[in-house]
């Protein structure tokens, strides 16, 4: 997940929009990978990983009780399969919770296969329009909050609010925004 919706998303986490949960493997795999695509030093990472794991201490589901089974999965890439276990396992502690996996890899996972589990898959951007009606004030708080924090760190130059929406791919959150003057907001240090 990118610079941007990682402590967006984390911020609406912790105003209970809704619940972040993640596995060691999904951590390990975020942490290889952004160090490789976006050249972030290993011990950076390394603490916002930390920083995450102490900010949601019941998020990492490698700390619950393990389940008695797993689900038998066919259809969805391979490489996957951890993240629907993930999900399987909290709709295995928690059966009357919505539980859904977000990811821009929508093609990598079985429709079908998630609905036999009751496991819902988002993109980011159709989950954030989803939020809208009912969260708005919420949505921008924590998003602007989110890139001001970024931008005064230094890891993201200002730019129009609209910018960041569609560096993200959220195309459809971004047309939520206008007409208003949100549009032309630009997020300094």
């Amino acid at each position: 997940m990118s610079w941007v919706l990682r402590p967006w998303f984390l911020r609406l986490g912790a105003q209970e929009l809704f619940q972040p949960i993640w596995f060691d493997r999904i951590g390990l795999e975020w942490r290889r990978n952004a160090a490789r695509i976006w050249s972030i030093s290993p011990e950076l990472l390394e603490q916002e990983w930390l920083a995450m794991e102490q900010a949601f201490d019941k998020a990492n589901v490698s700390r619950w009780p393990n389940p008695t089974s797993v689900p038998t999965l066919k259809y969805s890439d391979e490489k996957d399969w951890h993240v629907i276990q993930t999900a399987w396992h909290i709709k295995q502690a928690r059966p009357e919770a919505r539980v859904g996996i977000m990811t821009y890899n929508i093609k990598d996972f079985s429709r079908s296969e998630l609905r036999q589990l009751d496991i819902d898959l988002w993109d980011q951007d159709r989950l954030l329009s989803s939020w809208w009606d009912a969260n708005q004030t919420a949505l921008l708080g924590t998003l602007t909050d989110a890139i001001a924090e970024l931008v005064h760190q230094g890891r993201r130059p200002s730019a129009l609010l609209t910018d960041f929406l569609k560096r993200e791919r959220l195309f459809r959150f971004n047309k939520l925004l206008r007409p208003g003057p949100s549009e032309k907001r630009t997020i300094n240090a």
